[in-house]
């Protein structure tokens, strides 16, 4: 497959940053992988400055709207740096069956399995409506994939950041 054709261009933009799991696996059934993931954004914003405005992880992919210095380069490392927790997590002889499921076949010995489909889908959020429309797209796709009958339904959102609940991570919140 080649390279996606979707790239960051400007990186004093926002961009709603789009990721799914190979194979459609639903990876994000499990908490444990769920948590590797968010600590992973919580340590993008400590350690690289990224400013993180909005999430939400689904079963097999993830939505969120992030904005930094060389973000290319630091989703590259966190989907490599997550890809290996996640193998690693799934290493557990009660997980094998998740662990088989994204099993690749290949002669090369360190690419057994495939974590993430290739690239992130940037689209950089040009203005405040487009802001308001991906944020709102973020929160609101939980509720359409029938998981809540509201965004704050469901944990792994930032919908539960705007509304001033208990959050799971702190976001940047866009106030537009």
């Amino acid at each position: 497959m080649g390279r996606s054709r979707y790239k960051i261009y400007e990186e004093h933009y926002p961009y709603f940053i789009t990721s799914s799991f190979s194979k459609g696996v639903a990876l994000f059934a499990d908490p444990e992988i769920a948590d590797i993931v968010l600590d992973s954004l919580v340590y993008m914003k400590k350690e690289h400055g990224i400013q993180l405005y909005a999430y939400v992880l689904m079963r097999n992919h993830f939505h969120c709207i992030l904005e930094g210095d060389n973000l290319s380069s630091v989703l590259r490392k966190f989907k490599s740096y997550t890809a290996r927790r996640i193998i690693d997590h799934l290493t557990d002889p009660n997980r094998t069956l998740l662990l088989r499921r994204i099993h690749v076949p290949s002669s090369h010995p360190n690419s057994l399995y495939k974590v993430w489909q290739e690239g992130f889908h940037p689209k950089q959020i040009k203005d405040e409506a487009m802001m308001i429309q991906k944020t709102e797209y973020i929160h609101y796709n939980p509720v359409k994939a029938g998981f809540g009958d509201k965004p704050i339904d469901w944990r792994y959102s930032s919908a539960r950041n705007y509304a001033g609940l208990e959050p799971l991570i702190s976001v940047n919140l866009f106030e537009g």
